[in-house]
């Protein structure tokens, strides 16, 4: 979608569009245009966002027009795009600019002002640029800047290359399930799963590891290497072969996942699943059990040393784990963080599943930053087979996202009773994100706060604080009897911002104390509280709800990410609220207020 490619006949998905437009309205920064331009892409972009129909449909019916925030250009662009694949308007303003400047917008604190400050009068025009001209102080000495921005500057691009190359989970879900799916379907194909980082649930990963079994691995190669979403071929071999996918989600970024196929025997099937799904630590200590058995354990069988009985014939993944007396391990605890142990005693729990799920909380709609309205977003939750839907729109202190004043906040909660009237097996809890301002206080009174079923307590703000501060400000918005939720508790926005500074172990000893549920925030970007700590968070006897943080009803489909991290986090339905029936859960939501 850039001008290199725009001779090719590629037409676009719903989300490359918005991502054009969204590009569009930083070109259109970076050029100093009229704000009020620069809004009508975002408008459009946002609008693009928020369809419910096919995008394809409108344009060919020519009903785009009918669609709030897009104007007759504007409508005119999409309309081009959509039926050749390419937009001369964006291409062109794409070559005012070098291609490695968009690297900037990749760095936290980084506008599109800020950049082409740099771009005019440093000529930075690359992230290496960038570095040098901090280090050599130019950035310090420009107005605007300083040497505290200087330095920020420095530390965002220590962080952005710490993750250059990996991905978000929610980046290489529909990819992987797509090969998968494709795979599967092969007639040569006798299993096929994913293995790795992916299959362990972890957040984010740098490649894509799928296994195969079959008789037939050049036809399995030729079939993978020639995928619609294969880009480009890195390395083809009997058994073994890496591949670039298409960068789906961001036609502006040229390089994919990294994706690498592995083809056995069917008989090496459940060892290889095994040894590929890792990880490094789970493995070796895997070996280690087998010699005590007198078996060597590789990626291809047992192999029994001298005087050692015969392996029993493996089939799949559990046979193996019971030969080495192991109950079997789910593959997002193969971490070496104790399941061995818990493997041996029998003491795996059985994790959560996303069909536990009976609710969830944290969900915005119009009123705030959302997409959706309120009867939206819960005939949404009603199709996905929810019971009931927490709405927590922003409070008034979050202006960039539209927070809501007291009047609004209580116009809302008297439409959610009329509409709670209205149904009959489904529930709309009425809540507030409630930010939490710098001393630890809450953006709104009590008496505002007593009125809500539930309150989640977030920070928004002053994220620079120090770790014995900011973890005193959580503490102390978590010691409000009204506080039911603490939000995204360490405020991390995956690959683009780091976790605030705040001592976990003693936030999660605070929720214990004043019986505050801790939220696993689902949005892919947070992923919040991290996995690591939801076994500590456990033995505390701390609660978790499961949040999609949505901001559409698309939004809500984010309660898969957050399964995933919970199993991680060796969670089962009984540490987490929103498994509970309406009724039972609405009892949980009052316990604090008593």
């Amino acid at each position: 979608m850039d001008g290199n490619t725009h001779n090719l006949m590629i037409i676009p998905s719903k989300s490359q569009v918005v991502a054009v437009f969204e590009k569009i309205a930083q070109l259109l920064e970076l050029e100093g245009e009229n704000p009020f331009k620069i809004r009508a892409y975002l408008r459009a972009a946002q609008a693009l966002e928020a369809l419910s129909e096919p995008l394809e449909e409108l344009v060919k019916e020519e009903r785009l027009g009918e669609v709030d925030g897009i104007g007759k250009a504007i409508k005119e662009k999409i309309t081009e795009l959509m039926t050749t694949g390419h937009l001369p308007y964006y291409e062109e303003l794409r070559n005012h600019f070098p291609a490695t400047l968009f690297e900037l917008f990749e760095l936290q604190g980084l506008g599109a002002k800020k950049i082409r400050m740099l771009y005019k009068e440093l000529k930075v025009a690359s992230i290496d640029d960038l570095e040098k001209a901090c280090q050599s102080g130019s950035v310090a000495q420009l107005a605007g800047f300083g040497p505290k921005s200087a330095a920020n500057i420095e530390k965002a691009i220590a962080f952005y290359r710490c993750h250059t190359g990996l991905f978000r989970r929610d980046q290489v879900t529909l990819l992987a399930g797509t090969l998968l799916d494709d795979l599967r379907a092969h007639p040569h194909v006798s299993e096929c799963q994913s293995a790795g980082s992916f299959r362990r649930g972890k957040e984010a990963m740098g490649d894509l590891d799928l296994l195969v079994s079959s008789t037939k691995p050049e036809e399995i190669t030729q079939f993978f290497i020639h995928h619609p979403l294969v880009a480009e071929i890195l390395m083809q071999g009997p058994t073994k072969s890496s591949v670039r996918l298409k960068n789906v989600d961001r036609p502006d970024q040229q390089g994919g996942i990294q994706c690498d196929l592995r083809i056995v025997r069917p008989e090496e099937f459940p060892f290889a699943l095994v040894y590929f799904t890792g990880s490094k630590e789970h493995n070796i200590r895997l070996r280690s059990r087998a010699l005590e058995y007198g078996w060597s354990l590789n990626e291809y069988g047992f192999t029994p040393q001298r005087g050692a009985a015969a392996a029993p014939l493996i089939h799949e993944e559990r046979e193996l784990y019971h030969a080495v007396g192991l109950q079997e391990i789910p593959p997002e605890l193969r971490e070496d963080r104790g399941e061995i142990a818990a493997a041996e005693k029998g003491l795996i729990p059985r994790l959560i599943e996303l069909g536990d799920l009976k609710g969830t909380f944290h969900c915005h709609t119009t009123e705030s930053d959302g997409q959706h309205t309120l009867l939206e977003m819960a005939a949404a939750a009603q199709e996905l087979g929810l019971s009931y839907l927490g709405i927590a729109d922003h409070s008034k202190s979050s202006v960039q996202a539209h927070g809501m004043s007291e009047e609004r906040l209580s116009k809302q909660l008297h439409e959610i009773k009329k509409l709670n009237e209205s149904f009959e097996d489904f529930h709309l809890f009425a809540g507030v994100e409630c930010d939490i301002l710098k001393e630890g206080t809450l953006d709104f009174s009590n008496e505002v706060l007593a009125s809500l079923d539930y309150v989640v307590a977030s920070v928004h703000s002053s994220f620079t604080l120090g770790e014995a501060a900011m973890t005193k400000r959580l503490i102390r918005a978590m010691e409000n009897p009204y506080v039911t939720i603490l939000g995204h508790v360490t405020g991390r926005i995956l690959f683009s911002r780091e976790s605030y500074p705040v001592n976990v172990p003693a936030v999660l000893d605070a929720a214990a104390a004043t019986g505050t549920i801790i939220e696993l925030n689902a949005s892919p970007y947070r992923l919040d509280m991290d996995w690591r700590w939801w076994l500590l968070a456990k033995e505390k006897g701390v609660r978790c709800v499961i949040n999609p943080d949505a901001h559409s009803t698309a939004g809500l489909h984010n309660l898969l990410f957050g399964v995933t991290i919970a199993r991680k986090g060796w969670l089962t339905k009984n540490e987490v609220i929103n498994t509970l029936s309406a009724k039972a859960v609405q009892e949980v939501l009052k316990m604090k207020k008593k």
